[in-house]
């Protein structure tokens, strides 16, 4: 029941999908994580000769016309053999072909195409929140308006770039007839895709939803502009150091790529067709910081907030929470402002949670980043293994004098009932998730 007394549905996690700096799927990202193992390496795909930063976190080796594990029949007499046709490639964006990956992959993780038939397409909808869409299409494209004119600039250009193309090409290619949308909140944007897919479930606009994130915006104009901002690490000598969250010596960002899709449904739905389940979402808390474009409210004011609104929602309490997959970008004053935030949250219980940020292994992939970090919080929940924040070799003061544990260096087994899951973004939006293990 919510706050009315109005019987409100139960939402569980039956798929999950990735496409990481890490790894190629979700299998092969966890597994690399609780490894420690660093995604950051010199740029190669484009000339940086003149730019302070020369590194990031990027996909490599991804084909979305790879064949698929399965073919998969979303639609009466349709066959979907690979994620994307070779001759659909060219008409997407990057992080569109990213989506796409993660999509197919946590549909067929969820078990879905096998009882189609049994399930209204109208009911099953979908989410993918992206922050900025294809810098690379708007700079192709304008390149090719100043040296060969306007008549060729591409037909496609508008379509690979806009970012709910992410969900729309997802949408077509699964037969997904449901709810078809993409928040577009900076860093935030799949946490609140996934918060906001939550609450369709829950009050019954749809049965099951693939919600999640993609970006893919490591291009020169990427890169140059948060560069600019200084708020990229120029470790350009040691890129898999580069990112370290809650450490002393951090000083910045690694831009990151990829996508991260969750299968979300009705719990009803999902014990009809005999789905596994990986975890509950119980909770979801948003809020502004209503301070500053880019940096943080004082102590994470906000950040605060939207933990505390996921915690009213979801009807645990601070202590039942055992795990945080911390926002933790390596940013000089967002980490110490939201280890300041949790600490607040979980004052009584702060010893004993263990805080961790993948971010120091995937980089920051903006857009898609509450997306993979749910991920993430899931399998903590499955396997009862926390992953490390890595090139943690010395705690920042202020973050040293909570009490809490950053989890350095090495994953921890532990039992993770209850895990929660942070996302602030420029702008000052933010979106705390919190996952239960399904009883």
């Amino acid at each position: 029941m919510n706050n009315s007394g109005t019987q409100v549905r139960r939402v569980v996690v039956t798929g999950l999908g990735v496409v990481s700096p890490i790894g190629l799927d979700a299998t092969s990202t966890w597994t690399a994580a609780l490894a420690g193992k660093s995604g950051m390496k010199t740029i190669e795909s484009f000339d940086l000769k003149d730019s302070p930063v020369r590194f990031a976190a990027e996909v490599r080796g991804f084909d979305v016309t790879r064949p698929l594990s399965k073919t998969l029949r979303p639609a009466p007499g349709a066959e979907l053999t690979q994620a994307c046709h070779p001759r659909e490639v060219k008409k997407m964006g990057r992080f569109v072909h990213l989506a796409l990956g993660a999509s197919v992959e946590a549909y067929i993780d969820s078990g879905l195409d096998d009882c189609r038939n049994q399930l209204d397409p109208e009911r099953i909808g979908i989410n993918i929140g992206v922050g900025i869409g294809s810098l690379a299409e708007i700079e192709k494209n304008y390149e090719a308006i100043l040296t060969k004119g306007f008549k060729r600039v591409s037909p496609f250009f508008i379509p690979a770039t806009i970012t709910n193309m992410a969900a729309g090409n997802t949408s077509i290619a699964l037969n997904l007839r449901g709810p078809n949308l993409c928040n577009v909140t900076a860093c935030s944007s799949s946490a609140h895709s996934i918060g906001e897919a939550y609450r369709l479930i829950q009050r019954g606009d749809a049965e099951i939803m693939l919600a999640g994130g993609a970006e893919a915006a490591i291009t020169p104009c990427g890169v140059a502009g948060f560069a600019a901002m200084r708020a990229l690490s120029t470790r350009n000598d040691d890129p898999e150091k580069a990112s370290r969250p809650f450490d002393k010596d951090r000083d910045g960002f690694v831009i990151g790529e990829g996508a991260a899709t969750l299968v979300l449904e009705d719990l009803e739905t999902a014990q009809r067709r005999g789905a596994k389940i990986l975890a509950e979402i119980v909770g979801y808390g948003l809020s502004g910081d209503a301070y500053h474009m880019t940096s943080p409210s004082p102590e994470g004011e906000g950040g605060y907030r939207a933990m505390m609104m996921a915690l009213k929602n979801s009807g645990l309490t601070a202590g039942e929470v055992d795990y945080i997959n911390a926002h933790g970008t390596s940013t000089p004053a967002g980490d110490s402002e939201e280890a300041l935030a949790i600490a607040r949250v979980f004052a009584d219980h702060k010893k004993r949670i263990h805080v961790s940020s993948t971010k120091s292994m995937t980089g920051h992939l903006l857009g898609g980043a509450g997306a993979i970090e749910a991920f993430f919080s899931i399998m903590a929940i499955r396997d009862g293994k926390i992953p490390p924040t890595i090139n943690l070799d010395n705690l920042d003061d202020k973050c040293a004098a909570l009490g809490m544990d950053f989890t350095a260096h090495h994953a921890v087994s532990k039992p993770v009932r209850v895990a929660l899951s942070n996302s602030f973004g420029f702008g000052g939006t933010n979106a705390s998730l919190l996952f239960r293990a399904f009883e």
